[in-house]
């Protein structure tokens, strides 16, 4: 693969009447630093694809992994908001990017967009991404491809803002079931999780994207750290109590409330890794031009070794948060990498050093 990625949060936010979420709630860019050049150096990593809801920690992020040498794809996160919002939105971060694109010509990838029907409003019927994707009459308009004329329509007006103020290559980060128009893009994205619903159809599902003569990059897999992940129909939005969480992260009741998983789970590192590696060498074997795996750190989803509190189980990071102290490998981290840390590393080294040799 020519890409070898990692996504990297600064930080999404969710919201509602009375509620908010982030998923990085502080953002210190000596830590931002410290662990792009990880992912660099000892992930074997070549790009990263960053994604969050402040512009400025966006900015802020990708001229640091640019400074480091990494080829670097924008995402800006603005969920919940009307369409009209989240293109300005777009426009804006494109605008503040397009200074990076030209003092980095080449290595500066701009993301209009993540798997907008479920996140975007208006496109199928919902005010919010559970009643979206929980609507029994949406999942049945979306087994029709109702829903593909307004995303499309959706798409065609944010590139059309994106495209006068940012004049790098564009893409859009899909969902399976999304088909796009993928003339408004120049480098076509996918989400594309190995589960087990499509484990023996994982790459013929690629097939129709390769056939467009543009290059195809997964621009998020991954797999939780629980046994069964794969079959449990719990891959998208995990297995923590949202409930908790959220009353975890308010002022002042979150000092009395703990975050939980929402059942009896088993921890499981070496099934993670063992899925993602598969899945790379499905992918490369495949022909795509890189990947990305989902996701490098969730500093939210603390490691607990008590598995009903141990949120890291539901997450899908490469390294396990500490809720207080420090990591061993890395003494200035305040996490320590896990099972599919080492094994994403050796895939991407192996093929580093493949493709270098003209592999």
């Amino acid at each position: 693969m020519n890409r070898r990625g990692v996504n990297y949060d600064v930080g999404a936010v969710f919201s509602g009447p009375g509620w908010r979420v982030t998923t990085r709630p502080g953002f210190d860019l000596g830590l931002v630093r410290r662990e792009l050049e990880i992912i660099r150096t000892d992930l074997h990593c070549n790009a990263v694809k960053i994604g969050g809801t402040d512009i400025g920690r966006l900015i802020t992020t990708a001229e640091e992994a640019l400074i480091q040498g990494l080829e670097v794809w924008l995402s800006p996160l603005l969920f919940e908001r009307s369409q009209r919002q989240t293109i300005a939105n777009l426009a804006r971060a494109a605008a503040a990017a397009e200074p990076l694109r030209q003092r980095y010509p080449g290595r500066l990838v701009f993301s209009a967009g993540t798997e907008s029907t479920l996140f975007t409003r208006g496109i199928v019927p919902g005010s919010s991404v559970v009643k979206r994707f929980t609507n029994p009459a949406n999942r049945e308009a979306m087994r029709a491809g109702r829903h593909n004329a307004p995303l499309n329509d959706y798409l065609a007006r944010a590139c059309a803002a994106v495209r006068p103020v940012f004049r790098g290559q564009l893409s859009y980060a899909s969902l399976p079931f999304e088909a796009v128009d993928w003339s408004l893009f120049d480098i076509i994205g996918i989400d594309h999780y190995r589960e087990a619903r499509v484990k023996d159809s994982y790459a013929e599902r690629l097939q129709p994207l390769l056939g467009h003569a543009k290059p195809v990059v997964v621009t998020e897999v991954g797999m939780r750290t629980y046994q069964g992940a794969d079959s449990s129909g719990a891959l998208g939005f995990g297995v923590v109590d949202n409930v908790s969480l959220l009353f975890n992260q308010m002022p002042i009741v979150g000092r009395f409330v703990r975050a939980r998983l929402n059942g009896d789970y088993v921890r499981d590192e070496a099934f993670q890794a063992r899925e993602i590696s598969e899945a790379l060498g499905i992918l490369d074997e495949a022909g795509v031009d890189g990947a990305f795996v989902n996701l490098f750190a969730e500093p939210v989803m603390t490691y607990s070794e008590e598995p009903r509190y141990d949120l890291d189980m539901s997450g899908m990071a490469l390294v396990k948060t500490y809720a207080s102290g420090h990591g061993t490998t890395y003494p200035d981290m305040t996490w320590e990498p896990k099972q599919a840390f080492q094994a994403v590393a050796g895939y991407y080294a192996k093929d580093s050093a493949s493709t270098a040799a003209g592999g």
